[in-house]
Formats: structure tokens, C-alpha cells, sequence
């Protein structure tokens, strides 16, 4: 073998190392590239450098992929989204984002979306409601309006938001229920069907058991009317409506000034200290974490009528905050208190313009109900789909107590299965062995005494009335039924009958208030056994006429066996 074969050979060993190591560095590149690029071809199938995604989440949990131009601004991401969603009454709405120092943000419709979020793509971004009407039966005339209205509220009485008493809660669970369930149904809604849904912070048990029986109250309402009938009670709500942040005054205390279509509340931790109304705010400004706010006091007896300003100044955590505040502000101030959107300022003369030159530039509540509401009006019905709402794992507590009654139930039942079987056998007995049926009357021996066959003799017996008197029973009676007429007289009067047994003697009757007084006795009738009266006694028996002892008489019918 020659020196230039071994070389060649030499060459093509090299080559072989060298291509080797290419295709290994080649494959591990490869594989870290191949996930990537299935990544890019499932999540979208556009040019990134031209475009962006963003991701909208909507208030039923639902979420739109909308592709935008990068070089959009944020009306046109807000076009497409209520032509997706087929909304009209748009100005109540807004996208919320959130920045990398956790500040939330409204969305510029006048600004590019890339330069607005700054976390992504895919740009997240929240559909929320912006202003909350004070009058929602009247104020919004879409159906599909009053419906995202209620998802808004539901879902920030249930994250601990929106703060709502435990008696309107459970109301407002109650018609939640009806809009998503209907009527109530016994056979399927129970307490433990109804602890898989989350309406309030402080649900318990307890509170599941009082919104069935709510809930029971509804039968009848369609979606529509549920959902009305949970926007006019929830209205009532003292936070309604009102847009909390969190500032820090001159004092270092932390306080909350709330945002609402009147103006601006203060807050010291629960208890509500002053309202600022808009007509009285004169100046709100901000510089660096500073807010600023001159505020206008009424002319009084105690300032001596001249009208004083009172200047507060509070502070945020960054600068980011503090101007978000301050817009918001601004936006509510602008879209209840004007009856028209402000004048856009030409933008030649915004050139040497030193400070923000935000404006609020969409239509103000005024033009929205007066101006828009007759284009609402002649709109067709909007046809829309209600999703239902997340479900969790039912409550155990309600599974526990369902087998206690359960196993209960079933133990009071075979208790009165028990006594029915008992029942059953005794009626048996009774039907297989009777008792022995009692002699007739009329074949019972009749007593032979002779006092009882003699007849009464009532002519000499003072006792025994007149027998002329009829008697019911004397036809119909039998044989061996003696009628004795019994009668009493007051006074202790000797009886002249002949016979003892044919009168039964009776107590004598003493003064009571029952009886009347006793009818004079005859003379003729007077005995000499009768005791003899003092002589106070006859003068008094001389002065008033002799009072008779009472005859009563009774019959009875006395049974000889």
C-alpha cells in the first residue's frame, strides 16, 4: 500500500468523524426545534411578525382567539369582540389587562393593543362591565345586555368583590338558579345538587338548605325575567357599582376610594367617612404616586357664606396606579354626569401639550339611552346561548346527612310495617275466634217476689205523682220493666204508702241556686209531726205567709234481671 492510498484512506475516515458529528449536532438541534414549530403550527397559523394573537376572557368562562394586525389599536380589537359576542349597548363594556407590576388597566380604544399589554402574545385580556347602570330594568334594553350584566354581578358576589348581605344572597342564588336550571324539579334539585354551585363567600350547609327553599318560590319565571329580577335586587346593594382602590393618606393610614356615578367615597377600613360629588370636585390631578383632589364646601353660618376649598392629597404604590386612578376617574365623571361626549381637541394643537392628553371618548349614559335607544328599538331579537355556569364536587355534610335520613326513613317505615302486621294478626284472631253472643232480653227469668208483681197503689202515697201523665216508653216497653215515679218534698214529710218498696226515697233538697223558691203547701195537706217553731219563729211565720216545701218528680225505668 502506497503513501497516497493511506492518505485517501486517512481523509475518508476524517470525513466520516466529521459528517457523524453533523448529523448528531443536526439531530439534537432537530429535536429541540420540532416542538416549537408544532406549537406554532396548532396555536396559530399567521405571521407573527404581521400579527397578534389575543385572548379574551368572557364573563360565562368562555374565551375568544381574536387575530389582530400588530400595528392595531384598541378599537379594533374592541369591534371584534362585540361583533363576536353581538352586543349594541357596547359603552357599559370594557377590556381589563393586567401589567407587569399587577396594576390593572382599562384598554385604550386610541392606542396600539402591542404597546398597551405588555405581557404576551398571546395578549390576555378580561371583557368586563365598565359602568353599572343605577336603573338596569329601564336603562338597558337588550336582553343580552341585562344577561352579561348578570354574570358581572354573580361572579363578583362570588369571588368576595362585590359585598352582599346573607339575606339578598340567598335571594340572588335563588333567581341564578331559576335562569339556569328552571322550575325546581324535587326528584333532581336537593341540597346536595345545589352545593355544587358557588354563589356567595360564606356558603355553608345551612345557607344551601335556605336557597332551595328560595328557589322552590320561582317556579314560573322564564331566564329573562329571573335575570331582571336579579338585577333589580342587586342594585340595592350599598357597593354597587363602585370601583375600589386602595390609597394611602398624609396620616400613613390605608383608606379606599371608591368610584361611583355620584361621586367619590372614602373608606376607613368598613365604615364609609365622606363623599366627594362630582359638582363639588373642582380639581383632580396627579404627579408621580400622588393624587391630588380640591373639593368645594357649600357657603354656611360656620364659614360666614363664603364657599371654602379643601385640598386632600393621597398616595398610591407606583406611578402606574396612581394614573390608572386617575383616568378611571375621569371616565366615570364623564360618562354620567355629561349629556354628551367631550370635543375632540385638534391635534396640531396638542404638539407643545405638556402632561397626559387622555380624554374619555366614547358616548356618554345620556346618549346611550335618549339617542341609541330608538336604533335598539327597531333592532330584531337577538338570539344568544346561555352557558352553564362551573360546577365543584358536591358537599359531603349533605351526602352524610342524606343517609341519616335516609336510614331514618327506612327505620320509621318498618316500624309501621311492624304495628300494620301486628294489627292484621290480632283482627285474624278476632275473626277465627269470636266471643259467645249475649242471651236476648226477653228470655231472661223475671223475678217472681211478690212486692214486685204487686201493683202500686198511688192514691195514698204523697211521693208518687199523677199517672195520667202519657209515657213514651210505656207502650213499647216489655214485661219485666216496672215504671216507678219517684217523687221529694222538702220539709221531711212522712210517707203514708202502705208499701216501702214502691218508691225509692230521695235526699232532701237544700236552698240552692238552681231551684226556685218552693210554692206554698195547702193547710189540709200539714202534718203534727212537724216540729213546732219558737216564738220568734211565729212572729215571723205571722208577718210572712208559710213557705212550701218543693215537689219534684222524676220517672224512671229500673231493669230487673
Amino acid at each position: 500500500m502506497n503513501s497516497d492510498e493511506e492518505e485517501s484512506i486517512q481523509n475518508s475516515g476524517e470525513t466520516k468523524d466529521m459528517s457523524w458529528m453533523l448529523r448528531s449536532l443536526s439531530a439534537r438541534f432537530s429535536r429541540n426545534r420540532q416542538p416549537q414549530q408544532k406549537n406554532q403550527t396548532q396555536d396559530a397559523s399567521f405571521d407573527t411578525k404581521k400579527f397578534v394573537q389575543c385572548k379574551v376572557l368572557l364573563l360565562d368562562g368562555a374565551h375568544l382567539n381574536i387575530v389582530v394586525p400588530r400595528n392595531a389599536i384598541g378599537s379594533e380589537l374592541y369591534e371584534e369582540v362585540f361583533y363576536s359576542l353581538d352586543l349594541e349597548e357596547r359603552d357599559y363594556f370594557g377590556l381589563q389587562y393586567t401589567d407587569q407590576f399587577n396594576v390593572q388597566h382599562w384598554l385604550d380604544p386610541c392606542k396600539k393593543v402591542a404597546k398597551q399589554v405588555a405581557i404576551g402574545p398571546p395578549f390576555t385580556l378580561r371583557f368586563r362591565v365598565k359602568f353599572f347602570t343605577s336603573e338596569p330594568s329601564s336603562n338597558l334594553k337588550e336582553e343580552l345586555t341585562r344577561y352579561q350584566f348578570f354574570l358581572q354581578i354573580k361572579h363578583d358576589i362570588a369571588s368576595g368583590r362585590l359585598q352582599c348581605p346573607h339575606p339578598l344572597g340567598i335571594e340572588l342564588a335563588a333567581f341564578a338558579l331559576q335562569s339556569e336550571l328552571g322550575d325546581y324539579n324535587p326528584e333532581v334539585h336537593t341540597a346536595l345538587f345545589i352545593s355544587e354551585f358557588r354563589f356567595h363567600p360564606e356558603q355553608d350547609e345551612k345557607m344551601e338548605i335556605e336557597i332551595l327553599d328560595k328557589y322552590k318560590a320561582c317556579r314560573g319565571q322564564t331566564p329573562a325575567q329571573a335575570e331582571l329580577n336579579y338585577l333589580n335586587k342587586a342594585r340595592w346593594i350599598e357597593m354597587y357599582g363602585v370601583d375600589m382602590h386602595i390609597v394611602e393618606g398624609k396620616d400613613g393610614n390605608t383608606y379606599r376610594l371608591g368610584l361611583t356615578p355620584q361621586g367619590m367615597l372614602v373608606f376607613d377600613g368598613p365604615q364609609k367617612i365622606g363623599l366627594f360629588l362630582w359638582e363639588k370636585l373642582q380639581k383632580l390631578d396627579f404627579k408621580n404616586k400622588k393624587i391630588t383632589l380640591v373639593v368645594e364646601e357649600d357657603a354656611d353660618q360656620s364659614n360666614n357664606g363664603q364657599i371654602q376649598l379643601h385640598t386632600f392629597v393621597f398616595h398610591l404604590t407606583s406611578e402606574k396606579a396612581a394614573k390608572h386612578f386617575w383616568k378611571c376617574a375621569i371616565e366615570q365623571h364623564a360618562f354620567f354626569r355629561l349629556k354628551s361626549r367631550p370635543v375632540q381637541p385638534n391635534r396640531k394643537m396638542q404638539f407643545f401639550r405638556l402632561g397626559s392628553t387622555f380624554k374619555y371618548r366614547g358616548r356618554t349614559e345620556y346618549e346611550t339611552i335618549h339617542k341609541e335607544g330608538a336604533r335598539l328599538s327597531r333592532r330584531q331579537s337577538c338570539s344568544f346561548e346561555r352557558r352553564p355556569s362551573q360546577r365543584y364536587g358536591p358537599r359531603q355534610s349533605h351526602v352524610t346527612n342524606a343517609q341519616l335520613r335516609d336510614a331514618k326513613r327506612a327505620e320509621i317505615r318498618q316500624q309501621i310495617l311492624e304495628q300494620q302486621r301486628v294489627n292484621e294478626q290480632q283482627r285474624a284472631h278476632a275473626q277465627s275466634d269470636p266471643l259467645p253472643p249475649l242471651p236476648p232480653i226477653s228470655n231472661l227469668p223475671v223475678p217472681s217476689s211478690p212486692n214486685l208483681k204487686k201493683p202500686l197503689n198511688n192514691n195514698n202515697n204523697p211521693f208518687i205523682g199523677d199517672t195520667s201523665i202519657p209515657s213514651s216508653s210505656t207502650s213499647s216497653s216489655p214485661s219485666h220493666v216496672t215504671k216507678i215515679t219517684v217523687g221529694t218534698i222538702g220539709g221531711g214529710v212522712e210517707s203514708t204508702s202502705p208499701s216501702t218498696s214502691s218508691y225509692i226515697p230521695r235526699p232532701v233538697v237544700s236552698g240552692s241556686s238552681s231551684f226556685s223558691h218552693p210554692p206554698p203547701l195547702p193547710a189540709h195537706q200539714s202534718s203534727s209531726k212537724i216540729p213546732r217553731m219558737s216564738s220568734a219563729s211565729e212572729a215571723r211565720k205571722n208577718s210572712q205567709p208559710p213557705q212550701p216545701a218543693v215537689r219534684m218528680q222524676h220517672n224512671f225505668e229500673v231493669f230487673f234481671i
